[in-house]
């Protein structure tokens, strides 16, 4: 499942990242953490913008509103979302890319 935190309208989760996937999607959730794959690199910041690019534009939401919290330089990321509800994010799990 899922593990998310609601904080004054905004939504934070904890996201794993998969870099240089063969495309860029959902992957489903391991252990609490939602899985993203990503075509970017882990380099000069490409996986950070690519997973920020990705979650705004699977949740309708802009740019600005994506942005994370902690482990910049590591696979295990805290994201903050604004302006979406905790079903949007759960919403994720099942979207298909």
């Amino acid at each position: 499942m899922l593990e998310l935190e609601t904080r004054e309208g905004s939504v934070i989760l904890a996201v794993r990242v998969q870099p240089r996937a063969s495309k860029d999607e959902i992957a489903g959730v391991i252990g609490g953490a939602l899985k993203v794959r990503l075509r970017a690199p882990a380099l000069e910041d490409r996986a950070n913008v690519g997973l920020c690019e990705l979650l705004a534009e699977l949740l309708k939401t802009p740019k600005a509103a994506v942005r994370i919290l902690s482990g910049h330089h590591s696979r295990s990321k805290r994201v903050e979302v604004r302006g979406v509800t905790r079903e949007q994010v759960l919403g994720l799990v099942t979207h298909d890319s």
